[in-house]
């Protein structure tokens, strides 16, 4: 990851982690076929750990920094 990540930013998945946790009020861990390379999101908060509460077309997900990019405005 080249850039700092924010709150608000848009975000790109470049790998998929071993599983995937939801970021609901009661956390669920998902198989990783629920997002997918290259899918854009929304940075919602930060998280203890270098983690991410990120909106996805399906949900919100608990993703490190590892798995995404920011995504640069055009």
């Amino acid at each position: 990851m080249s850039d700092s990540i924010d709150v608000g930013d848009r975000i790109r998945i470049v790998s998929l982690p071993p599983y995937v946790k939801t970021a609901e009020p009661m956390p669920m861990l998902r198989p990783p076929d629920v997002i997918r390379v290259g899918e854009e999101g929304m940075v919602l908060s930060r998280e203890p750990g270098d983690y991410w509460s990120v909106r996805m077309a399906n949900g919100a997900y608990l993703l490190s920094s590892q798995y995404l990019e920011k995504v640069e405005a055009d």
